[in-house]
């Protein structure tokens, strides 16, 4: 090969890893949003249509039965996909973690269709979680197409991601950061420089190709009073407790909606019906609420009750959609909260600053990035949104002293995210560190040994003896016709007992601990640990449980090594 070829390769794999999956997040991304607009338009769920067909019949009844019959259509497409629940980044997070990290393409259709349908008739869900999941899921094709390794496919995923939310918001660097800080995990210039091709790509088709307006704009701002910035302090602390209490909601929600005894796909219906009922006093909290946030930006917009009441209702009516079945995320709800949080603290600082208080939109986005930073736990990347929409330092900073402090607080009451919690009860805690992750999913049986000594019940000590020479062991496993483990002797005890023993089974000793097949190494070399021997049998976990063969510690430990070893690499690796 001539000098240099390798690196040339490397260097344009690297960038058609990135440029397609932007290519294709950012297309998607566009297509989602817009079929959400035109949804929002047709079922009388925006706020611009509602205004147009207010004070009609036909208005109370949509806002009613959009989202119920919406809620039975989710419902049955969500049966369809594998594992009866439409995918989020939780899901992303963990398939990046496991040893392939493909995500299956028809659980990301079907939870992109599912999620489609949530935000379409009214659901108070959000889209950001479902762009992040279908963003992965192309980007784990791409990667896989052209995979040499598992690092194309992982990075393909992290491609993706970086694409949907570069797309999303406008913000291409928030977009690399939150695919490291979330989904990752870690930074490496072998995974940020796909990454970044892919959220710049991304971002040049949105902006450029398709015009595609940012979340909100927000007039040039400056903080009124030094005084505010210990006032931004209290506002993150203060919004860490919003966010703790909209994800506990939000967990209690569907803990108590797996418990509903109705049909799961009748679920969603329900949910719809009470949010749509809602809706008709206030429907701010219908679909993802865009346009009553941007107006929470205005002064005097809402009272300070107004304010209240819909953040109130938008973290139940969040609650009740996501526990009861509908598809969705839970950034744009977060965002929703806390910009009207902020809002709320407007008012307050009004009191103590009067007409020196910056203006009301500084303290609603410093609310609503603290809230939804402690929520997805992505405080970097949240800072970096407001930079790119706004182009502002002034309140950046002072979004960025309110996020800071959210997250500190959120992270000792809660967890680091919602995501995390989520994975930690699946038995999925990243908390452990990667490597104990990655561990916890590999198996034990490619390292299960059939190098050991099996005797039957009636073996003589004499023959037993020989046997374990031949075989170089110092102690066997005596099983019965079904190769179930009957115990286990030492060539010292037969050789003690040879003359006054008749058979081996008169020799046998406990077996002691026995790992089963399919057990994670992880908890295999714990419970190696805890016996103090240097192998242990392991057995099918069927019935009966025959044996199978055995481990040792070295074997697992040398495999565990060889992982960690991996994941260094990956980390630093250029």
């Amino acid at each position: 090969m001539v000098p240099g070829t390798g690196l040339v390769i490397r260097i344009v794999s690297v960038t058609v890893l990135g440029l397609v999956t932007g290519v294709l997040a950012s297309l998607a991304t566009v297509v989602f949003l817009q079929a959400i607009e035109l949804m929002n338009d047709w079922f009388l769920i925006s706020s611009d249509r509602r205004a147009a067909a207010a004070g009609t019949d036909w208005l109370v009844i949509a806002t009613i039965a959009v989202p119920a019959l919406g809620g039975l259509v989710v419902g049955l497409v969500t049966l369809k996909i594998p594992g009866k629940r439409a995918g989020g980044p939780q899901d992303v997070i963990e398939a990046v973690h496991v040893t392939d990290s493909r995500m299956a393409p028809r659980s990301g259709s079907l939870s992109a269709a599912a999620s489609l349908l949530s935000l379409g008739t009214g659901a108070s869900v959000g889209h950001y979680g479902p762009l992040v999941h279908l963003g992965a899921t192309l980007g784990s094709l791409v990667g896989f197409n052209g995979a040499v390794s598992t690092w194309t496919i992982r990075v393909g995923v992290a491609c993706g991601v970086a694409s949907a939310i570069a797309a999303a918001f406008n913000a291409p660097i928030a977009g690399i950061i939150f695919a490291h800080e979330v989904i990752l995990r870690h930074y490496s210039l072998r995974a940020f420089a796909p990454v970044t091709v892919a959220a710049t790509a991304s971002h040049v088709i949105v902006t450029v190709v398709f015009a595609h307006p940012p979340l909100f704009e927000v007039a040039p701002v400056s903080i009124g009073h030094v005084g505010e910035y210990p006032g931004f302090i209290v506002i993150g602390i203060l919004a860490a407790l919003v966010a703790v209490a909209y994800m506990r909601a939000i967990l209690f929600s569907q803990t108590l909606g797996e418990r509903l005894p109705i049909p799961s796909c009748f679920k969603p219906m329900a949910a719809g019906a009470a949010v749509g009922i809602a809706a008709l006093w206030l429907p701010g909290i219908l679909g993802t609420g865009t346009d009553t946030m941007r107006l929470a930006v205005v002064d005097g917009a809402f009272g300070s009750s107004e304010l209240a009441m819909l953040l109130v209702a938008k973290i139940v009516a969040t609650a009740l959609c996501l526990g009861c079945g509908f598809a969705g995320g839970v950034f744009s709800p977060a965002l929703f909260v806390g910009i009207f949080f902020g809002a709320l603290a407007g008012d307050a600082a009004y009191l103590v600053f009067g007409d020196l208080r910056s203006d009301v939109s500084v303290y609603a986005i410093c609310g609503m990035m603290a809230v939804a930073s402690a929520v997805i736990g992505a405080p970097l990347a949240t800072i970096l949104i407001v930079f790119e929409l706004t182009r502002n330092y002034d309140l950046t900073t002072a979004t960025m002293v309110s996020v800071v402090f959210s997250n500190v607080v959120c992270y000792r009451m809660f967890g680091r995210s919602i995501f995390d919690v989520q994975l930690r009860q699946r038995g999925f805690d990243l908390s452990l560190g990667r490597d104990q992750v990655m561990a916890g999913n590999m198996l034990i049986d490619p390292h299960v040994s059939r190098d050991f000594t099996a005797l039957e019940p009636d073996t003589a000590p004499e023959e037993a003896m020989a046997r374990l020479v031949e075989n170089h062991h110092h102690e066997a496993y005596v099983l019965d016709g079904r190769g179930v483990i009957v115990g286990r002797v030492r060539f010292d005890d037969l050789a003690d007992n040879s003359r006054t023993a008749t058979t081996v089974s008169d020799l046998v000793l406990p077996t002691g601990p026995v790992l089963k097949s399919g057990m994670s190494i992880r908890d295999a070399m714990e419970r190696i640990r805890r016996s103090g021997d240097a192998s242990i049998p392991v057995v099918d976990a069927g019935v009966p449980a025959a044996m199978l063969g055995i481990v040792t510690e070295a074997d697992l430990a040398r495999a565990f090594l060889d992982m960690a070893s991996g994941i260094r690499r990956e980390e630093h690796a250029s």
